[in-house]
């Protein structure tokens, strides 16, 4: 995002899977239309004058409901969830329908290691040996699939069930999650 505004994307990227492997790649700039927080440009070095003249979020809506709609949609962390629900409020769009997985509460019950800490993407990326540029909307999206498909095999827990597994307690912390 360009600032701490979630309806100021300025890039997305999405990369698809199948049967464990890669199949699409799609990203593209956002012009927000919104201002850009120095702090928010140290991270992912995305500019205003990159994005000047770029497509604004209507200009792609379709094109990323079409290519999340009705899948399974992997995250690390809720933050592009939240992002693409607050650009859709935003500019009045539809949101998108599909059902998302976080890979921080997947990574928190497939590994003891990481169920208080640990559990930030770039840590589990350099854990495994995933390589990637990191805040990079195309990588961030590829690597969490990797890390999914990592618990997975690791596991032996399939996708269907890690969809009600991740939103149960945590083994051994006490943990309680009541909703989703």
């Amino acid at each position: 995002t360009a600032n701490a505004d979630l309806a100021s994307i300025c890039q997305i990227g999405i990369v698809a899977f199948s049967a464990g492997s890669v199949v699409g790649r799609w990203q593209s700039l956002v012009n927000p239309e919104d201002y850009f927080d120095a702090t928010n440009t140290l991270i992912h070095g995305i500019t205003e004058d990159a994005v000047r003249g770029g497509p604004v979020y209507p200009a792609l809506s379709e094109e990323v409901r079409r290519m999340l709609g009705q899948k399974v949609v992997v995250t690390h962390t809720v933050f592009d969830q939240m992002a693409l629900s607050r650009v859709a409020e935003k500019y009045q769009l539809a949101g998108v329908e599909c059902r998302w997985l976080d890979t921080v509460r997947v990574a928190r019950r497939a590994w003891p290691q990481f169920r208080t800490s640990g559990y930030g993407l770039a840590n589990l990326a350099k854990v495994f040996g995933i390589g990637f540029r990191h805040h990079e909307a195309q990588e961030d999206a590829r690597v969490a699939g990797e890390l999914l498909l990592r618990a997975v095999a690791d596991t032996g827990i399939p996708l269907d069930d890690w969809l009600t597994r991740a939103y149960q307690p945590i083994p051994g912390t006490g943990s309680r999650i009541t909703s989703r």
